[in-house]
C-alpha cells in the first residue's frame, strides 16, 4: 500500500521550506488536501526608520520587555510573601517557589500546542496575555490583608500563580517565533540581529524589575506591613502595558496562519515506532537497522530521519536538569540565606531579594567579556574548547557556586545565636532597678547553676545556658538587693528562651519571667518589643497601621516587625497625656528591647538595648556565588541552546525548544523534593547539590566524549536522493552511525 501511494504521487515533498519557521510535517497519505492560504500582507510591511527592520518588531520587543519585568518582579518577592505574609516554613516556600517556576516551564508545551495547531502565534499571545493579568489580578488581592484570612490569601495566591504560570509558559515559546515571522528571507541578518535585542530586552526588564520590586515591597507600607500587594501590582500593570502595546501593533504584523504542531507529530512517530517493533516480535521478522525505522510503515522518511536527529540532542539532554535545579534557587535559597545577613552597605541598604538582580546584570557583562576575550584567549592557547567542554565548565562553575554558598552559610551559623536543644533553655536578666542586684539560680537539688551580679538598667552580657532534667523543670532564683534578699520560683520548659526581668517597687523588688519567641531569629526582619514600668497603659504607634498596646506596671509587648532606619519621633499615649520616645536607628536583622521609664522632669523615655544583635556579615558575602553561578550560566545555557539547535534539523527547533523549557521544569521538581525530604540543614543542604551536580558532570563529560557531532549538512537529505522502495516490512535507511 505504501509503495503504490509512493509511485502515484513520486512528486508530493510535505516537508519543503517555507517562510515560517515551523514546518508541518503530515503522514503519507493519498487524500488531496488544498493548500491553505498565507494571511500575509499584500505589501511589505512598514520598515524602521528606512531599514530592513519590520514596525511591528518594535512593538514586540517593547512587549517583551514590560512580560519579562513583570513575571521577574513577581518572582523576585515570591519567597519573601511566602514566608512573612503567608507564614509558611522556609521548606514550603523553597517547595511552592519551585512548583511555580517548573508549572511556567511545563505550560509552554501547551502553548506552542494551541499556537500550532488552533489559534496561531498571534491570537494565542492575545488570549494567554489575559489570562497572565487576570493571575496578576488575583495574585495582589491575596496580597491585601484586608481581604479575609490566612485561607482566602493562600487560595487567591496559588490560583492567581496557576494563572500566571499559564500565561507566561503559554505566550513563552511563541513571542520570539512570532517576532521572527515578521522578516522576510532575504533579511535574515538582520532578523539574528533581532533575537539579540530581543535577548537583551529580556535581561533589562529582569534587571530593573529586581532591583524596583523589592523596594516597593520593603521601602513602602502597607497597613502597617511591607506592601506585598504593590510589590505584585505593578508587575500587574507592566503585563497590562504589554498587551496594549502588542495590541497596537495588530495591523502591522504578518501572521502566518497554523501548521500543525511538529511536537504532537514527533511523539507519535516515536510511539508508533515502539509500538510497533513490540507488535512484530518475532524472530522471523528481519531485523532493522534503528528503532525508529520501526515508523516507516506510517511516517516519512524525512521526518523518521529528523527524529532520529533529535533523539541524539534529547538523550544529551538527561542529566541537564541538574544544573538548572542549582540554577534557580538564587530566588529561593539564596533569598532566605540573605535574610540573614546584614544588607548595609554603606551607602545604600539592600533589600535580601534584590541581590537577585546580580544574575541579569552580571549576563549582560559576561556575555561579551566571554565571547570576546576569554574563548579567543583559550582558543589562542591551541585549547579546543567545543561547546560540550563549555557545558561541562558551566556545570563545574555552578557546583564551586553552591559550595562557596555552603561555606557563607556555615560562617552566617556561626555568629547567630544557638539554639537551645532537648532539656536546655537560655536565660538572660534584665535589671530594671536602681541598684545592682546578685542573681544566684538553683536547681531542684539546690545546686548553683547561676550566680551573677547585674548592674542597674543592664541585661547579662549573655545568654545562659541551663539544663534541664526533664522538659520541664522548677528553678528558685534568690535575689540580693541592698540588704535584701528576695525568693521567687519559675518554671521553665526546653528548648525555649528566658528573660528574668528585676522589678522595684520603693525599696522592694519582684520579678517576672517572660518567654521569648519560639525562634530566637527575625530572619532578617527588625522586631522590637516594649516594657513599660508606667502605673498607666501605653498605646504605641510604630506607623500608619500598626499600633501596640502595653500594659502598666511592668507590662511586656510582644515582639513585632517593623521597617529598619530612623525612628526619632514615635508617638504615645497614656490616659490623656501624649508624649513621643526616641527610637533611634534600627538595624535591619535585629530585634530590640525598649524599656519606658519615668522621668519626673520630662516627657517618659525609652531605655534601648539589643535582645538580637544586628546581623554582622555583610550581604556582599554572596557575590562570588552570584559570579560563580552566572559564569556557569553564560557557559552552559547560551553555549548548550546554541549547541543543540546546530545538532538538530530545522524542522525540529520547535520540538527542541520544548525539550530545552522541559528541562528547567525537571530541575526545578528536583529542588521541590530535596526541600520537602531531604531534613538537611541548610548548609549540608548546599553540599549536597553541589556534589550531585559534579557527579552529573562526570556522567555527561562521559556521555559528550563518546558523541560524534554532525555537520548540518547532514541533516538534510539531498534533494534528488531517491526514496528508496520498501521490502516487506522493511526499509533500508542510510543513517549515520557514531559512538553514540
Amino acid at each position: 500500500m505504501l509503495e503504490e501511494s509512493e509511485s502515484k504521487e513520486p512528486a508530493m515533498n510535505p516537508f519543503q521550506k517555507n517562510e515560517s519557521k515551523e514546518t508541518l510535517f503530515s503522514p503519507v497519505s493519498t487524500e488531496v488536501v488544498p493548500p491553505r492560504p498565507l494571511s500575509l500582507p499584500k505589501k511589505p510591511s512598514p520598515k524602521i526608520c528606512g531599514s530592513n527592520y519590520p514596525l511591528g518588531i518594535a512593538f514586540i520587543v517593547v512587549n517583551e520587555f514590560c512580560e519579562r519585568f513583570s513575571y521577574y518582579g513577581m518572582k523576585a518577592v515570591l519567597t519573601l510573601y511566602f514566608l512573612y505574609f503567608l507564614h509558611w516554613s522556609e521548606d514550603t516556600s523553597t517547595s511552592i517557589y519551585h512548583a511555580f517556576s517548573s508549572l511556567c516551564y511545563f505550560t509552554p508545551i501547551l502553548g506552542a500546542a494551541i499556537a500550532d495547531s488552533w489559534l496561531g502565534k498571534f491570537k494565542t499571545i492575545m488570549y494567554l496575555s489575559l489570562v497572565y493579568v487576570l493571575g496578576h489580578v488575583v495574585k495582589s488581592l491575596g496580597a491585601l490583608p484586608i481581604i479575609g484570612g490566612q485561607m482566602v490569601h493562600t487560595v487567591l495566591s496559588l490560583v492567581g500563580l496557576s494563572l500566571i504560570a499559564l500565561g507566561t509558559g503559554g505566550i513563552k515559546p511563541c513571542v520570539a517565533a512570532f517576532g521572527g515571522d515578521q522578516f522576510e528571507e532575504k533579511h535574515a541578518e538582520e532578523r539574528t540581529r533581532y533575537f539579540s535585542v530581543f535577548y537583551l530586552s529580556i535581561n533589562a526588564g529582569s534587571l530593573i524589575s529586581t532591583f524596583i520590586t523589592p523596594m516597593l515591597r520593603g521601602d513602602v507600607q502597607c497597613f502597617g506591613e511591607d506592601c506585598y500587594a504593590l510589590a505584585f501590582g505593578v508587575p500587574g500593570l507592566l503585563m497590562v502595558i504589554a498587551l496594549v502595546v502588542f495590541t497596537m501593533g495588530s495591523k502591522l504584523y504578518r501572521k502566518p496562519p497554523p501548521e500543525g504542531n511538529i511536537v504532537t507529530q514527533v511523539a507519535k512517530c516515536i510511539w508508533f515506532a515502539i509500538s510497533n517493533r513490540f507488535n512484530n516480535r518475532s524472530g522471523d521478522i528481519p531485523k532493522r537497522q534503528h528503532w525508529l525505522d520501526w515508523a516507516a510503515e506510517k511516517y516519512p522518511k524525512q521526518l523518521i530521519m529528523d527524529v532520529k536527529a533529535l533523539t541524539r540532542v534529547l538523550f544529551l539532554y538527561i542529566p541537564l536538569p541538574m544544573f538548572w535545579a542549582l540554577l534557580d534557587q538564587q530566588g529561593s535559597r539564596w533569598t532566605l540565606q540573605a535574610t540573614r545577613m546584614n544588607g548595609n552597605l554603606g551607602f545604600f541598604v539592600l533589600q535580601p531579594d534584590q541581590m537577585q538582580v546580580l544574575n541579569p546584570l552580571l549576563v549582560l557583562i559576561f556575555i561579551p567579556l566571554f565571547d570576546l576575550v576569554i574563548y579567543r584567549l583559550v582558543s589562542k592557547c591551541g585549547i579546543n574548547f567545543s561547546s560540550l567542554r563549555k557545558m561541562a565548565v558551566g556545570m563545574i562553575l555552578a557546583s564551586l557556586a553552591f559550595a562557596v554558598a555552603a561555606a557563607v552559610e556555615i560562617k552566617i551559623n556561626r555568629m547567630v545565636p544557638p539554639q537551645p536543644g532537648p532539656q536546655e533553655i537560655f536565660l538572660q536578666t534584665l535589671n530594671l532597678a536602681d541598684e545592682d542586684v546578685k542573681v544566684t539560680v538553683l536547681g531542684d537539688e539546690n545546686n548553683t547553676l547561676l550566680e551573677e551580679s547585674i548592674r542597674s538598667f543592664q541585661k547579662m552580657p549573655h545568654y545562659a545556658q541551663l539544663h534541664l532534667k526533664t522538659k520541664r523543670q522548677d528553678f528558685h532564683f534568690y535575689l540580693e538587693y541592698h540588704n535584701l534578699s528576695v525568693y521567687a520560683k519559675h518554671s521553665m520548659e526546653e528548648k525555649n528562651w528566658y528573660s528574668l526581668i528585676i522589678l522595684e517597687d520603693g525599696k522592694n523588688i519582684s520579678s517576672m519571667m517572660v518567654k521569648d519567641e519560639e525562634n530566637k531569629t527575625t530572619n532578617g526582619m527588625t522586631a522590637v518589643r516594649f516594657v513599660n514600668t508606667l502605673h498607666k497603659e501605653v498605646n504605641i504607634s510604630l506607623g500608619k497601621d500598626t499600633f501596640l498596646i502595653v500594659g502598666e506596671d511592668y507590662g511586656v509587648s510582644a515582639y513585632t516587625t517593623v521597617q529598619s532606619g530612623e525612628y526619632p519621633v514615635v508617638h504615645c499615649r497614656a490616659e490623656d497625656k501624649d508624649f513621643s520616645l526616641n527610637m533611634g536607628l534600627l538595624d535591619p536583622g535585629t530585634a530590640y528591647l525598649f524599656v519606658i521609664i519615668n522621668n519626673t522632669n520630662q516627657d517618659p523615655q525609652a531605655w534601648k538595648m539589643e535582645d538580637i544583635p544586628a546581623n554582622k556579615l555583610s550581604i556582599a558575602w554572596q557575590l562570588p556565588q552570584y559570579a560563580l553561578v552566572t559564569a556557569g550560566e553564560v557557559m552552559f545555557s547560551v553555549t548548550g541552546l546554541e549547541f543543540s539547535y546546530s545538532q538538530a534539523p530545522s524542522s525540529m527547533k520547535s520540538v527542541l525548544q520544548a525539550a530545552w523549557l522541559l528541562t528547567v521544569a525537571v530541575g526545578n521538581i528536583i529542588v521541590l523534593v530535596v526541600a520537602q525530604f531531604s531534613g538537611l540543614v541548610q548548609w549540608a543542604e548546599f553540599i549536597l547539590f553541589s556534589c550531585l551536580l559534579l557527579v552529573v558532570c562526570l556522567i555527561f563529560s562521559i556521555m559528550g566524549y563518546y558523541y560524534v557531532p554532525i555537520k548540518p549538512e547532514d541533516l538534510q537529505e539531498p534533494a534528488d536522493k531517491k526514496i528508496p522502495h520498501t521490502q516487506g516490512n522493511v526499509i533500508n535507511l542510510e543513517t549515520k552511525k557514531t559512538k553514540l
